[in-house]
């Protein structure tokens, strides 16, 4: 049965009247008063509540309460202990989620219930509607300039060890021989009882983990010669093959194995593959399948962040400016940056935070990306793929037109033609003038039968003229606000923990990222609210300061005008005021 609470009807008593007057005013200034007055009312428990029936069997817990503990627990990086304390004491989540009774019914959630509540928005993904309801919110509540943006991307390592091949091998082997004497316990007595003393006991286990280099591989041949001959035995088996167990250990012998299948009367063979033979999607440990490899940063995931920034010279101005995460979207770790920009622009634009200029690194700042962008109404300002040649000029010295076509060379010599086919170009230069040129030994342009030519096409002219805006100062000044994506990645794991998380696998490590960016959002908001009130606070304090002197000024005034009155006319008084006094 649904239970929901009207959190919009306010109350004929106030319930934190308690609290007392400074007590009250720091808990509106929190994240919880911003919570409670912005955020806790337009939680979308709507897409929670079909997953409960509307009026049959024992009633849920407040939906709004749900929803708004789980992203608590998050935003504070609390384990599921801690986080029903919390919600059991703690009277800044009770006022954040307006919980006025005390009673268990209000104040208590068990742990059982909140893994039931996680796994239900993380498998229907409510994760994402969550972060962009929120984040439409923040974004009107303090109106968000979402002209100006950056993009960068933190690596995210799930609850799990970080293995080697050979124990990438053993705990495989490991976790089927287990899941195979559960599941089907007649199959499981037909294993070869060596092997299952090999790799059924933890204590056999760890033995994988105490080889010596001069060993690896022999015991690399051994485990993989086990994984095969266990793959072999059970692939005429449905019931076995259907095992995820199973699928695991097919999955290491393709990724880490070349098996060469029988000929006449020589057995199939299983022969190792180079490292470097070894793709980067490949299963890092059993116990969690969607992590992958980065050879840069290791294990695990990593996490797209697209955020407002203001660039304003005034310190006290971007104090006052709420830089809101827009975007969040986790990848694999082997997946490429330059393939989340367009994604990340497009959906941003759907909750109408499109940016207009978009900071990045050289890895989004691909030709293809800056087109594709420049179509959706965004300017890509990020530096060229790569280093240019060493030479002494490059195609950015050259002088173009509009259209493409080379106008000048560096010394201001034109060209004695020019061609154009599709996307290619060529200019043919004189012989008089390359030949005895100084700078044609580390020029482009190459010597022909007639003339000295320069070869280019569409892209490489394009990238030339970036090239060339790069070393600008205009171009410094603007980028230069890029850096400020690095603090954000700091503290979204000093405050939320995100770089280490408790959870494992694709959609919890979705859920519990994207969560802590909410969360993010959520303690940004509150530091520029009070920020902005403590500003309007000292504005007030001066103004009814200077109505009190108005006031003490005009009253003595007053009193000194009535005590002159009599006097009026009189030619002493007259003169030393100058004037008619009375008037």
């Amino acid at each position: 049965m649904i239970h929901t609470k009207d959190h919009r009807t306010g109350y004929l008593f106030d319930p934190w009247g308690h609290l007392g007057p400074k007590r009250r005013k720091l808990m509106e200034r929190s994240w919880a008063g911003l919570f409670r007055e912005h955020i806790l009312c337009e939680l979308p428990i709507h897409k929670l509540a079909p997953f409960f029936h509307a009026d049959f069997g024992r009633p849920t817990k407040e939906l709004y309460t749900v929803l708004g503990v789980l992203i608590f627990q998050q935003m504070k990086d609390l384990s599921d202990e801690e986080t029903v304390y919390q919600l059991a004491f703690n009277e800044q989540w009770h006022f954040a989620l307006d919980i006025t009774s005390t009673s268990d019914d209000a104040a208590y959630m068990s742990s059982k219930t909140l893994w039931n509540m996680r796994k239900i928005v993380t498998d229907n993904g409510l994760d994402q509607i969550l972060f962009h309801q929120i984040t439409d919110v923040l974004a009107r509540v303090f109106t968000v300039d979402a002209s100006r943006q950056r993009i960068d991307s933190v690596h995210i390592r799930s609850n799990m060890q970080r293995l080697g091949r050979i124990r990438i091998f053993a705990e495989t082997i490991h976790t089927f021989l287990i899941n195979l004497r559960r599941q089907h316990k007649g199959l499981y007595e037909t294993v070869d009882q060596e092997l299952k003393d090999r790799y059924i006991s933890q204590q056999a286990l760890s033995c994988f983990s105490m080889v010596k280099p001069s060993g690896s591989r022999k015991t690399l041949d051994t485990v993989s010669t086990n994984l095969f001959a266990l793959v072999q035995s059970f692939c005429e088996h449905p019931e076995v093959t259907a095992m995820h167990s199973y699928k695991l250990m097919s999955r290491v012998l393709r990724e880490q194995c070349t098996v060469t299948e029988a000929v006449g009367e020589e057995p199939s063979a299983v022969a190792l593959k180079p490292p470097k033979e070894i793709p980067s999607d490949s299963l890092q440990n059993p116990s969690d399948p969607d992590a992958t490899y980065d050879g840069y940063k290791g294990q695990g995931y990593q996490l797209q962040v697209m955020e407002t920034y203001s660039d304003a010279d005034d310190q006290k101005t971007r104090s006052q400016t709420l830089n809101l995460i827009t975007h969040v979207d986790l990848q694999t770790a082997c997946q490429s940056d330059a393939h989340a920009l367009i994604p990340a622009i497009e959906s941003a634009k759907e909750h109408n935070l499109a940016p207009d200029e978009l900071l990045a690194d050289s890895l989004y700042g691909s030709d293809d990306n800056r087109g594709d962008a420049q179509q959706l109404g965004t300017e890509l300002i990020a530096p060229a793929m790569g280093s240019p040649k060493e030479r002494l000029v490059t195609l950015s010295a050259f002088t173009f037109s509009a259209g493409g076509k080379v106008l000048t060379c560096p010394q201001g010599h034109a060209p004695a033609m020019t061609k154009h086919k599709k996307t290619r170009h060529s200019a043919a230069f004189k012989y008089a003038h390359c030949s005895t040129c100084s700078l044609c030994a580390g020029c482009p342009v190459k010597a022909g039968k007639k003339y000295y030519y320069l070869r280019y096409d569409d892209k490489a002219q394009r990238i030339a003229r970036r090239r060339a805006v790069e070393q600008s100062d205009e171009f410094r000044e603007r980028y230069r606000w890029r850096a400020g994506a690095e603090a954000t990645m700091s503290e979204l794991d000093r405050r939320t923990g995100i770089k280490h998380l408790r959870v494992r696998g694709f959609k919890a490590v979705r859920f519990c990222a994207t969560l802590k960016t909410i969360g993010i959002n959520i303690l940004r908001a509150t530091t520029v609210q009070m920020v902005s009130s403590d500003a309007h606070g000292t504005f007030r304090s001066l103004f009814h300061g200077l109505s009190r002197v108005h006031n003490v000024v005009k009253e003595r005034f007053t009193a000194c005008r009535q005590w002159l009155l009599p006097f009026v006319g009189h030619p002493h008084v007259c003169c030393h005021f100058g004037g008619d006094f009375a008037a």
